[in-house]
């Protein structure tokens, strides 16, 4: 599939300027706390899905877990590379098509799903991390809490970062939350998009459900904070496989 906006968008050099304000020491604190609930043995390995740049991939690997970083931007991945080691490596995939492998652990975090228009698509990413799964593995999905997001959804407004006048625009169109990007730069005037599912919480448990994941636990917040559906700030499924759950699922 080709055009689509996080095809262009996060290849652009402009894209890491409008998000440098990324909190690192927030992620690094996230991740600890995801270890200290996943308690994974040593030598696990863990595939980081829609890796990005590799900050969350890097920090899981200073724990000293074999990690795999994937992600569809050359761009993201040529910059993880410099990261590289042995243990820590990085690659271009389509997270719609099969894995290579198999994980103790997968991780798709900050908002790193709900790209694809058509609802099979974004299926076959959980399906994929389901068949990659080891049978007692345990796949963690990081989202933004939809309720929340439309609450306190700014239509408009400028971001100066980078000396670059960022106006976004933001709306609820067609089930997605849709992010317009526009901005001058050297007389020249840029437009992007960002559009991500507005999935919620019974969305997920459907999709994971279909895929052949049950969810065991779901966070609300990096805190480990439980779910809230009006006040939590992030929607954090912790999903296995259901033959390993039993077909149980905790609230």
């Amino acid at each position: 599939m080709q055009g689509q906006w996080f095809e262009s968008w996060f290849d652009s050099p402009w894209y890491p300027i409008l998000y440098s304000h990324r909190d690192y020491e927030e992620a690094e604190r996230f991740i600890s706390k995801l270890l200290d609930r996943l308690a994974p043995p040593p030598q696990s390995k863990f595939l980081d899905l829609a890796c990005g740049r590799g900050r969350h991939s890097i920090f899981l690997h200073r724990h000293g877990y074999d990690v795999t970083g994937l992600d569809l931007s050359a761009a993201s991945i040529a910059d993880a590379h410099l990261s590289a080691t042995d243990g820590l490596r990085f690659a271009v995939h389509d997270m719609r098509e099969p894995l290579v492998g198999q994980y103790d652990y997968i991780l798709n975090l900050f908002t790193s799903f709900g790209y694809f228009p058509a609802w099979e698509d974004n299926l076959a990413v959980l399906q994929n991390a389901a068949r990659s799964l080891l049978p007692h593995g345990t796949f963690v999905l990081d989202y933004f809490n939809v309720h929340k997001v439309l609450q306190e959804m700014v239509p408009s407004q400028n971001i100066l970062r980078g000396g670059i006048d960022f106006h976004i625009t933001k709306c609820f169109q067609d089930g997605e939350i849709v992010k317009t990007i526009d901005f001058e730069e050297n007389g020249n005037h840029r437009k992007f998009q960002e559009r991500v599912k507005g999935y919620d919480r019974i969305a997920f448990e459907r999709l994971f459900a279909t895929a052949g994941l049950c969810v065991q636990e779901v966070w609300g917040d990096y805190n480990g904070a439980a779910f809230q559906p009006d006040t939590s700030p992030r929607l954090i499924l912790f999903g296995t496989h259901h033959t390993s759950a039993g077909g149980k699922q905790r609230p």
